[in-house]
């Protein structure tokens, strides 16, 4: 039996576990990560499912990576690499399609051939969204202030959360009016907010779409306009609102961060599933391993998901009885799917001609946010849905290295997908008529996609669960709701990355300021942990 002492064990290898785990031990502590899987990098992961054909099997696009912890785990120098495209598309049946692209002229003028009012429109509503993004990322940063104490650092943090709103436009905070606006636009849904700018239904379909990734939200629920923010305060070189690919795939973003972590003295401990958090006295002090391992640490880091963490991992005797209710009740059923299709040749749109730049990044089918809020009442009836929402791309079209020459991937993601069926739950079958069903639904918009199909692996919210350790296939490890939000994620009262037990912390997506490929929570939770150590972080993030 192995026994062995650090000052860190992180649970998950997942980019916010190597996050932490970077910070930590470039400031000085031995640190250990620990992975269930043969391979590093959680959910951002790139593998060969197929010979000579890269996957990135979960997170597919990279934006929301802070550009400060890039800099700080010299994320370059290991070779991390974000190849920016150009446009994106939703395609209609008609053999019409809407184009977004990184070009504002030619972006105005797609607006303009469905509508001129709304491209006029579409400058305001980019200003109003950015406002929203100036407004939340240097709360990104920020650990939540507990509003019922009276530390003085949580006093500080009210305080200085009230001022920005408090303070004077001419001041850099918000006038009266942008208060009213910022309280309406984080409690409305998508579909009331986007009625306030635009009258065609697909622009109003194309941006909605943003809103109800990964999410247990329809476009029509309260709240989901929120969620725009999450794809819209990303940046690429600088660029604000730009996505990219990850050259190599998104297993590139942890391959780089793992380099990192190793060059300042971290561990990396693959084939390692934590079965047990080891704890005395209302102290966590090590791990059991699956295998029987036992390893030890002064603190213990955990980047799963706040249920499986507690509810998996931790004796119940061992948490306060509401905590652990609140645990049980914390909201993570907004459920997806994948599919990742090597092809034989670029698909051939019915709509997007050859070379149009809108190919280039994300595709989407959906015809209006009716159909949309349709897909999401057939996933509250335990059915995949009869129009499924369908986002997805060709990243070797900008990174050759992902496919073979001649050759494509394609990532393929789509909502809504229900973890449980109505009708007996998921089998191999129904696995693969999903597959299908999904594949049918892109060949109607292509001359040649179904002939061009060498190979597809299929994910249902299930795979993503057992493989990922995504509980229910939630790719944000909770919904991004405003309850479960700020000094309220995962739990009023938790929101500091501490948890109950002494010495046990959290960094992953649970906790704020929430999913996507962001590394926000791997890095809070890290200053954390040198703030109680008392040492000072030299870096731009910490």
């Amino acid at each position: 039996m192995s026994k062995k002492s650090y000052d860190a064990a992180i649970i998950g290898g997942g980019h916010n576990g190597l996050t932490t785990g970077c910070y930590l031990a470039k400031n000085g502590l031995k640190v250990i990560v620990l992975e269930k899987q043969p391979y590093i990098g959680g959910a951002t992961v790139s593998r060969e499912l197929h010979p000579g054909f890269t996957y990135s099997n979960c997170s597919y696009v990279c934006s929301l990576l802070r550009p400060e912890i890039y800099r700080d785990l010299e994320l370059s120098k290991y070779g991390l690499q974000i190849i920016p495209y150009e446009g994106s598309a939703t395609m209609l049946e008609d053999g019409r399609f809407y184009a977004h692209y990184s070009d504002h002229d030619l972006t105005y003028r797609s607006i303009a051939k469905f509508s001129k009012k709304d491209a006029e429109a579409y400058d305001r509503f980019g200003r109003d969204v950015m406002r929203q993004c100036k407004i939340i990322k240097p709360l990104l940063k920020m650990t939540p202030p507990d509003p019922t104490s009276f530390k003085p650092k949580d006093i500080m943090g009210l305080f200085e959360f009230a001022k920005f709103f408090a303070a004077k436009d001419e001041l850099g905070g918000l006038g009266e009016k942008e208060i009213y606006d910022t309280i309406r636009f984080w409690t409305m849904s998508v579909k009331d907010y986007l009625d306030e700018y635009f009258e065609s239904e697909v622009v109003k379909a194309h941006l909605a779409g943003s809103a109800i990734i990964g999410t247990a939200l329809g476009p029509y629920s309260p709240g989901s306009a929120y969620v725009l923010l999450h794809h819209y305060m990303g940046e690429v070189d600088g660029t604000v609102g730009a996505w990219g690919y990850s050259r190599g795939g998104m297993g590139s973003v942890s391959k780089a961060m793992s380099k990192s972590f190793l060059a300042s003295g971290g561990e990396i401990k693959s084939d390692a599933e934590v079965a047990r958090i080891l704890i005395k006295n209302n102290r966590s002090y090590g791990v059991v391993l699956k295998n029987g391992d036992e390893i030890y640490a002064k603190r213990i880091v955990s980047n799963m998901d706040v249920k499986r963490t507690f509810l998996k991992t931790v004796d119940d005797k061992e948490l306060p009885g509401d905590f652990y209710n609140a645990v049980k009740n914390f909201k993570i059923r907004g459920s997806s799917g994948k599919l990742n299709i090597a092809l034989d040749d670029l698909p051939s749109w019915k709509s997007i001609p050859a070379g149009d730049p809108a190919g280039t990044g994300d595709m989407h089918i959906t015809q209006t946010i009716e159909e949309m809020e349709g897909a999401y009442d057939d996933w509250k009836n335990g059915e995949w849905s009869r129009f499924p929402y369908v986002d997805m791309c060709i990243p070797s079209i900008n990174d050759p290295t992902m496919a073979p020459e001649g050759k494509h991937y394609m990532s393929v993601f789509i909502q809504y997908v229900p973890y449980n069926l109505s009708n007996g739950g998921w089998n191999e079958e129904k696995r693969l008529e999903f597959g299908k069903h999904v594949m049918n639904r892109i060949g109607k918009f292509s001359n040649n996609f179904n002939d061009i199909i060498l190979h597809a692996e299929i994910r249902s919210p299930k795979e993503l669960e057992k493989e990922v350790g995504l509980t229910e296939g939630n790719i944000f490890q909770g919904e991004l709701t405003m309850d479960q939000l700020m000094f309220n994620r995962p739990i009023p009262g938790f929101a500091q990355y501490k948890t109950p037990i002494n010495n046990l912390y959290m960094c992953g997506s649970s906790t704020h300021p929430g999913g996507g490929v962001m590394g926000a929570p791997g890095a809070n939770a890290a200053r954390e942990i040198l703030n109680e150590l008392g040492k000072k972080s030299e870096s731009h993030y910490i």
